[in-house]
């Protein structure tokens, strides 16, 4: 338990934009006393502080790592380890991207205690909490640290809801727990009185643990700020964070602790499936390919030991050929349900929002604990309402919406951070459930909680012809928000004013419109395309991609890129060939992928390999090194198949 003050003995490390500079601290022993007037680093993702190669591993060994994926290159090896900091400080948005833990865990067991910048992303921020790292958006502090003062553990609690700052008092989610379960500290209750909710609020109303005793759910209402414990109904992992969590769970509950309520459970071989094909030599020299492959080995341990159901690989004429699917599209095809709350070890669960299901990603810690308790901690987040209406013009998808959405000033400043968006209007129920699905998957790249939109006859009708489900019984599962429910901010968007758009290199909040970046960068040579991911591969992407290739066909142009689509999931391979498209796309020169989550995670054809190669994509996120270390342009499956035809970023428009 942390009591009384906190003190820093170690150095302060400024991650500045003047490598100069940052080479200095890190290797030549400088210090800046001015550091935090220096222009630092925005935009911080997980993807650099641990890039996806250094999570095949899931120990100490990542401190050796922290940071070594910085844009720059300036982070080698051991740097972070042996610098001796305490502090590291940097801009606007620190941990932005995915959910993995690995990163502020390299941090801390770098010697990081304490983690400065202007915002903390949501998932990344609840990950240091759990395992013991200390943030603040203080830069006062800076100061005080620098004098030798010893600072009150109150200012590392300030602003966090009751439930959080007990954890970050206890130094952990497991201590913390240790403590709940013992009887030493409970949650405090909720004591708001009714009033109308928003359909995420609502959802936590119902599902919130009133009694951890008798595990009675359920209260008249919650408000953004509540702190809680919410029951869940689906728990799912993957083969690059399942052993983490594995190795949480026994760590803080002994070797044989059980999973409570399996048949809820679930875990993915989806990530890493062809990893092979793309693994450069140099990781090989350092033994990585078999640290990522031990991944799958003890994931397949695991769910054999505690009966957990594995959705795993897929042969095809007695040959492995890929996954049974990505998690987020198997979680849409098989598993969510209107009005359940899902949680995954991945920031894209929020796609299955689209079922109308609270759904979002959570660390190895949150996981570990979930496994054991049944239940997850919530701090209830304000909504974002998106209204939609009018219908989209031709050549133009819901991926440009997210993409015109996500460059909105709210988002690029960080204010959309831990926000829901909640998607409404007559222009959102008439799209249908794969569009949807692309909108709530990215409500994570806004920096958001998650994303959800009410379910309705469509959603229905898609789970009981993949499943079987009652209709009746799904239909008394739909939640609604309340009328009057309050919300932070409202954007209303015609959908007819959304025109095609990229997001430059970077981040996906770099929106612009594809007709005004032509205009700017006249012509921007396209090296490779890539359709797929769970964003990008489901069936109406299919579709999309299909349209173009017959338009461009019958011009008589010829792919000049290398050009690759990969299916989110086996069905949707089926579908693909029942309507044609794989003959289709084969005769054109595409290169088709099975199922996995390949590029969009530097694991699979479709990476680039030099830093002058240009990929336009259809994956959720384009920070640095994500796919490679060329240069990502997000784009709608539109704008990826056309740009493949053209040699160029390039709208259907111009074929």
């Amino acid at each position: 338990m942390r009591e009384g003050t906190v003190k820093f003995e170690g150095r302060i490390l400024y991650l500045t934009e003047d490598e100069a500079l940052l080479r200095a601290q890190l290797y030549d022993g400088v210090d800046l006393p001015d550091g935090k007037d220096r222009k630092l680093i925005d935009n911080i993702s997980t993807d650099e502080l641990t890039p996806g190669w250094v999570c095949y591993y899931y120990d100490e060994t990542l401190a050796r790592y922290c940071l070594v994926g910085l844009r720059g290159g300036v982070v080698e090896k051991d740097a972070i380890k042996n610098g001796g900091f305490s502090v590291i400080v940097s801009g606007v948005s620190k941990g932005c991207g995915s959910s993995r833990e690995t990163a502020p865990f390299s941090e801390l067991k770098a010697g990081v205690q304490l983690v400065i910048a202007r915002n903390i992303e949501k998932i990344y921020g609840q990950n240091c909490q759990n395992i013991g790292l200390l943030t603040s958006t203080d830069f006062s502090l800076i100061d005080r640290i620098q004098n030798g003062e010893a600072i009150p553990i109150e200012e590392f609690t300030k602003g966090l809801d009751p439930i959080a700052a007990e954890i970050v008092r206890h130094g952990g989610l497991f201590a913390y727990n240790k403590a709940r379960l013992a009887g030493d500290t409970a949650p405090p209750s909720i004591a708001t009185a009714e009033r109308p909710m928003t359909l995420c609020e609502k959802i936590i109303s119902q599902r919130a643990i009133a009694d951890a005793k008798t595990g009675e759910l359920g209260v008249p209402a919650v408000r953004p700020g509540d702190a809680l414990f919410v029951r869940t109904d689906v728990r799912f992992s993957h083969e690059y964070v399942t052993p983490m969590a594995e190795a949480l769970f026994k760590m803080g509950l002994g070797e044989d602790a059980q999973i409570n309520d399996p048949a809820s459970v679930f875990a993915f071989r989806d990530h890493l499936t062809f990893l092979d094909r793309v693994m450069p030599q140099q990781h090989v020299d350092m033994g990585l390919k078999e640290q990522a492959a031990s991944l799958a080995t003890v994931q397949e341990a695991f769910t054999h030991k505690q009966g957990v159901k594995l959705y795993g690989e897929v042969e095809r004429d007695g040959t492995t050929v890929g996954s049974e699917g990505i998690c987020h599209n198997i979680v849409i095809e098989d598993l969510a349900e209107p009005g359940q709350l899902v949680i995954g070890t991945d920031s894209h669960t929020c796609m299955a929002g689209a079922l109308g299901c609270f759904a979002f990603g959570v660390g190895s810690t949150d996981m570990a604990n979930s496994w054991f308790t049944k239940d997850v901690r919530v701090k209830v987040p304000e909504s974002v309402r998106v209204n939609l209406t009018g219908e989209l013009r031709a050549g133009v998808s819901a991926k440009d919406v997210m993409l015109h959405l996500l460059s909105d000033a709210f988002f690029k400043s960080g204010e959309g951070i831990g926000k829901v968006l909640e998607f409404a209007g007559p222009g959102t129920m008439a799209l249908p459930l794969d569009e949807r699905a692309t909108l709530t998957n990215m409500a994570v790249e806004a920096g958001g909680f998650t994303g959800i939109i009410e379910a309705d006859e469509v959603v229905v009708e898609h789970i009981h012809a993949l499943r079987g489900a009652d209709k009746d019984r799904l239909r008394q599962q739909i939640v609604k928000a309340d009328e009057g429910a309050s919300y932070c901010k409202t954007f209303d968007i015609d959908l007819g004013d959304v025109v095609p758009t990229i997001a430059t290199p970077g981040d996906p909040r770099n929106g612009v419109a594809l007709d005004a970046f032509r205009r700017e960068h006249g012509e921007v040579r396209c090296d490779i395309a890539y359709g797929g991911s769970c964003t990008g591969g489901k069936k109406a992407d299919m579709d999309m991609y299909a349209e173009v290739v017959r338009k461009a066909i019958a011009k008589g142009r010829t792919l000049q890129a290398k050009t690759y689509i990969q299916f989110g999931s086996q069905r949707i391979r089926g579908y693909a060939e029942k309507m044609g498209y794989v003959e289709l796309f084969e005769n054109a020169g595409v290169e088709l992928i099975d199922p996995s989550c390949g590029a969009c995670i530097k694991a699979g054809p479709g990476v680039s390999f030099a830093p002058d190669e240009v990929t336009v994509s259809a994956i959720n996120r384009n920070f640095p090194g994500r796919s490679g270390p060329g240069q990502v342009y997000l784009a709608s499956p539109y704008v990826v198949l056309a740009s493949a035809f053209l040699g160029r970023v390039g709208g259907p428009d111009e074929l």
